[in-house]
């Protein structure tokens, strides 16, 4: 799409939808929200890049195939998992190795494998929601689709 407000607000709105989703993932690790939710929230700078700019440009953006960052998000979310049980004994149960009670308080960084596996969560949703966005845009519109509409073809193509 050619407009210079779409250009305009798409770079505006980026940035401040990725520091969103971020602050999301990072506050809702332990609360309601988290990775899903932080993940759908940058899956949405995905489609506003890819609306303004082209599926082209959003592939060079997101640097990475959509793919390959779903399988990173599966990896962490597996690892995350994982790190439990091996810790705890029950998969997904959750370590904190610098978290710790002192005096009746809590202290320290409440980082482990529950970030971990929602950061995992964010990437598969951004990997994913990206692969099928892209591969809808690709696909276009039919020819015979237009005829079933019966939208004249001059119509269609804005002249």
């Amino acid at each position: 799409m050619n407009s210079i407000i779409l250009n305009t607000a798409t770079r505006v709105l980026v940035p401040v939808f990725i520091i969103v989703a971020l602050m999301t993932l990072w506050r809702g690790h332990n609360d309601p929200g988290g990775g899903f939710i932080g993940g759908l929230l940058a899956a949405i700078c995905v489609a506003l890049y890819e609306k303004t700019f082209g599926v082209d440009e959003a592939r060079r953006w997101l640097r990475l195939s959509p793919m390959m960052i779903a399988g990173l998000g599966l990896t962490a979310a597996i690892a995350g998992g994982l790190w439990g049980a091996v810790v705890n004994g029950a998969f997904l149960s959750g370590v904190w190795p610098f978290y710790a009670s002192v005096d009746g308080s809590w202290e320290g960084l409440p980082v482990g494998s529950i970030l971990l596996f929602d950061t995992g969560v964010f990437l598969v949703v951004v990997g994913v929601v990206s692969a099928i966005l892209f591969a809808l845009e690709e696909a276009g519109i039919p020819e015979d689709r237009e005829e079933e509409d019966g939208v004249p073809q001059d119509r269609e193509e804005g002249a």
